[in-house]
């Protein structure tokens, strides 16, 4: 197969906002390596899916060796998985420790450091992470610390990164969005879940993937952290 067509990595790549970023990229021509737990096989021969725990090294290291069989290269990735999980700091198990961890930190570390190793070798490439607004701008009512704590590295390792790769070819960027419309969230809760943005509404997949759109074609943009929260990282209330 040519090698030619770009190539991105989508992790969480089954529903909601990965769904989302698989056809986006699609449409614009790119061959997609799409992975989750529980995806399935794709009939668009563009598309490889790898099923599988993103926390787990072994998963990344099938994800882009069975990318670069397929199609030859690896031009972007879009770490996609993420868990959230919103209770009192003392009522945290370890369980939810464990979870979180997994899938937010080692889910980025094992993906994103295979990857970055075959773009710094052609000597192009990005990076981008989806986090939460709720790093910068905590909401009362919302408490989130294995968020703050887990999203709150990946906002730092994305501009340290940035700085790191930035003469490589290599830019790193991240979405910061707010809560927005995914199978997570049934329609009864939206009314609720609009009131912590000011622009009083939540966010559409569609405003997370045009973020991402954005970032992948800035070619002079590395190192940020773009809100798409409708207005809560501008302040309080």
């Amino acid at each position: 197969m040519s090698t030619e067509q770009k190539v991105v990595i989508i992790t969480g790549a089954s529903q909601g906002i990965g769904a989302a970023l698989v056809r986006a990229y699609r449409d614009r021509n790119y061959r997609v390596i799409a992975t989750s737990r529980s995806i399935k096989e794709s009939a668009d021969a563009g598309i490889h899916t790898v099923a599988g725990d993103i926390g787990k090294p072994e998963t990344a290291e099938r994800v882009v060796r069975e990318g670069l069989e397929r199609f030859g290269r690896i031009d972007s990735l879009v770490n996609n998985a993420g868990v959230f999980t919103a209770k009192p700091f003392i009522d945290f198990t370890q369980e939810d420790y464990d979870q979180n961890l997994g899938v937010n930190v080692a889910g980025f570390f094992h993906i994103t450091q295979r990857a970055a190793a075959e773009m710094l070798k052609q000597g192009s490439g990005h990076i981008v992470s989806i986090t939460t607004s709720l790093v910068n701008q905590p909401i009362a009512g919302v408490p989130a610390a294995l968020a703050s704590l887990t999203k709150g590295g990946l906002n730092s390792v994305t501009q340290a990164l940035a700085i790191e790769f930035a003469k490589s070819g290599v830019r790193v960027n991240a979405v910061s969005p707010g809560i927005i419309k995914t199978p997570m969230h049934p329609p009864e809760t939206h009314a609720a879940l609009s009131t912590p943005h000011p622009v009083g509404r939540m966010g559409e997949t569609r405003d997370i993937v045009d973020a991402v759109l954005y970032l992948e074609n800035a070619g002079f943009v590395t190192g940020e952290i773009l809100h798409v929260d409708g207005g809560q990282n501008a302040g309080r209330w």
